[in-house]
């Protein structure tokens, strides 16, 4: 294809010589014979062609045609270079090396330059997106495994008469169910942001309301996990599913709760320019910078084997920007100068209802 695309442009260059050389060719021929014919009938014309001329002509024809290969062929040359190593990458991907990278050539044209330049983007999300899938699978199984194992045990040991069925033991084996029901709800409500089709039903909502309810519903956990609850609540009014910002208001309290006990909690609502938001800032040990920017990922979590100690699914601050970004906004962790973690919701103030 390279091969061709160069012979295809050298042939239209040798091309566009030829038919430059005959337009000027005719065009002469054509205005001598108007001047001699028409204008100056009697004028004493040579109409003899000398060698000198045949020489002439073909001298300066064989240099057009030299020169119009020679930039037909620079050309070709510069406009393939960047397909080549962009064609050369896309077959290493397509054999599974994700890692592949098209070359940048600095003597390429600006819209080849900008081809390898959004390839190689390209490139870099679908590798990005295959060690998620990767670690994704091998944490839903685990995340899934836990739960299941000890329900089969628990289960087992009831038929065989180890264990004595209990209402406490029955309570147990419930909520592990519901810690399975809320997973699988929660990856399906990540699978369905990331297809676009997350469903939300907008009506006028007040982020301050909507905060103040899910605030009165945690008060007792976050009380007992000794957190200290101070709230500054403006209204903050838009059109926006209330469930859905419950939902993602919850996940920011609980994350609190489970990693940050002990500490004061600050939430806040308001408005700022044409956005609405929701803050809620923590006391906690915080995040460093290179962990704050893994904080959105699936099942990441800074610290393992205390995140499940606790009971952290890894997916709370996923599901609360998969919520934010549904309808719009986005979801942010916002550097701080102390010890703590602050997270932002910040929503388009719609005069609209609209979530999309």
């Amino acid at each position: 294809m390279a091969g061709s695309l160069n012979a295809r442009i050298t042939r239209t260059m040798i091309g566009l010589t030829l038919t430059a050389f005959a337009v000027v060719f005719l065009g002469l021929t054509a205005y001598f014979l108007f001047i001699y014919e028409w204008l100056y009938p009697d004028a004493a014309y040579d109409e003899n062609w000398r060698l000198g001329d045949t020489v002439m002509v073909g001298v300066l024809l064989s240099v057009a045609l030299m020169a119009a290969s020679l930039i037909g062929w620079r050309l070709a040359r510069r406009i393939v270079a960047p397909l080549k190593t962009v064609a050369g990458a896309a077959r290493l991907i397509a054999t599974g090396d994700f890692s592949a990278r098209a070359e940048v050539l600095h003597d390429s044209y600006g819209e080849a330059g900008a081809l390898v330049a959004d390839f190689n983007l390209m490139a870099e999300r679908l590798q990005r997106a295959e060690a998620e899938l990767t670690y994704s699978n091998s944490a839903i199984a685990h995340e899934l495994r836990t739960p299941l194992t000890i329900l089969r045990g628990r289960l087992q040991g009831l038929s065989d008469g180890v264990f004595e069925p209990t209402p406490q033991l029955y309570e147990r084996l419930i909520s592990h169910v519901d810690d399975l029901s809320r997973i699988v709800d929660e990856l399906r409500a990540l699978a369905l942001s990331n297809a676009g089709q997350l469903d939300l039903i907008c009506t006028q909502a007040d982020l301050g309301a909507e905060a103040a309810v899910t605030l009165a519903s945690l008060e007792s956990d976050l009380s007992g996990a000794g957190i200290t609850l101070t709230r500054t609540l403006h209204p903050a009014t838009t059109f926006a599913d209330g469930a859905r910002l419950r939902q993602a208001f919850v996940a920011v309290l609980e994350n609190c709760r489970r990693y940050a006990p002990g500490s004061a909690v600050h939430v806040e609502t308001g408005v700022e320019g044409d956005t609405v938001y929701f803050r809620c800032t923590d006391t906690g040990l915080g995040l460093s910078e290179e962990n704050r920017a893994r904080a959105f990922d699936r099942f990441w979590r800074a610290d393992e084997s205390r995140g499940r100690s606790l009971g952290g699914s890894g997916l709370g601050l996923p599901i609360v920007r998969a919520i934010a970004r549904a309808h719009g906004g986005e979801a942010l962790i916002l550097p701080s100068e102390r010890s703590g973690l602050a997270v932002e919701i910040r929503l388009p103030r719609r005069a609209l209802p609209s979530c999309s």
